[in-house]
């Protein structure tokens, strides 16, 4: 994710970090060649046939309603992403503060929160599909890493353990029924919070709707410099570049945001995210806090 202030209005036009124009240049340098040729051949060969401007005003219009709504569902998953993570950070305050408050031994507690670690870390790597082992044997130990990452879902086996070591406590008289309810109920806010992300992680907003969008996004782009002809003359390549800029860049943009997990300029930190669950188990055990992520060249990954 991105994080730095808003440039100046002098800098805002040549900033290419988190641009969409990288990605789109190629399809900005068609539809300028194409629109170069539709005029050179319109003013030195022949008259070419033109396309009505406003029929072409109300297609744009319509066009970029669809693109607004698919940008607007790309955002909502983003979003939800975030909230989803959000939970996952507060819920395991709420563990590491449970633990104190039903007043579970000093020597009890690594097992459960330094596997809350792994989980947030085997959490991450099924999301972003990256390899986590020396960040979850960092907490857990290099064995109990392999054997953990070695299941279908790791992250649900990190709760699972966790759930053991509860039910362990309350077999042995460490826990009552009432704290040991609070904390079940707190593991299953971070179970559905995982569930949520992975629902997000495995379904793509609907192909066909896209593929109805970027068909209709190219047609209009080709269609464009006949209907600029004869009303903007020789500045119809320039019209032509902004509007394919405009459409083709928020096409970038919402597939871009469709997938919130990928480390992506405009991703979302889930490493920083994952740091500050760190931060508060470390707290919780009375460990040396480890410094907060930083964003490098202004990217939080």
């Amino acid at each position: 994710m991105i994080v730095r202030d808003p440039p100046s209005a002098l800098r805002l036009f040549f900033i290419m970090q988190g641009s969409v124009v990288p990605r789109i240049i190629g399809k900005m340098g068609f539809v300028l060649v194409l629109t170069l040729t539709v005029v050179l051949i319109d003013t030195l060969l022949t008259p070419l046939p033109r396309t009505s401007l406003a029929a072409m005003s109300v297609f744009g219009v319509a066009l970029s309603l669809f693109l607004g709504f698919r940008n607007n569902a790309a955002y909502a998953r983003w979003w939800e992403a975030r909230t989803l993570w959000g939970g996952l950070i507060a819920d395991t305050r709420t563990l590491a503060r449970q633990l104190e408050l039903f007043g579970i031994p000093p020597s009890d507690r690594p097992a459960l929160l330094t596997m809350t670690a792994a989980f947030a870390h085997a959490h991450r790597g099924s999301l972003r599909r990256c390899d986590v082992q020396d960040d979850v044997a960092a907490w857990i130990g290099k064995d109990k890493a392999l054997t953990l990452l070695a299941r279908a879902n790791p992250a649900d086996g990190a709760l699972g353990h966790i759930a053991e070591q509860v039910a362990k406590l309350k077999r042995s008289g460490v826990v009552d029924g009432f704290a040991q309810m609070a904390l079940a109920d707190t593991l299953s806010r971070l179970a559905l919070s995982q569930a949520g992300c992975e629902r997000i992680r495995t379904t793509p907003l609907p192909f066909v709707y896209s593929l109805l969008v970027r068909r209709t996004t190219y047609l209009y782009s080709a269609l464009l410099p006949f209907a600029l002809l004869g009303s903007v003359e020789w500045f119809a390549p320039v019209f032509a570049v902004v509007v394919a800029y405009v459409f083709f860049g928020l096409q970038a943009v919402t597939n871009e945001l469709e997938h919130p997990f990928d480390l992506r300029p405009n991703g979302l930190p889930l490493d920083a995210m994952c740091r500050v669950i760190e931060r508060t188990l470390c707290d919780a055990m009375d460990q040396t806090t480890p410094p907060e992520a930083k964003p490098v060249d202004h990217i939080l990954t």
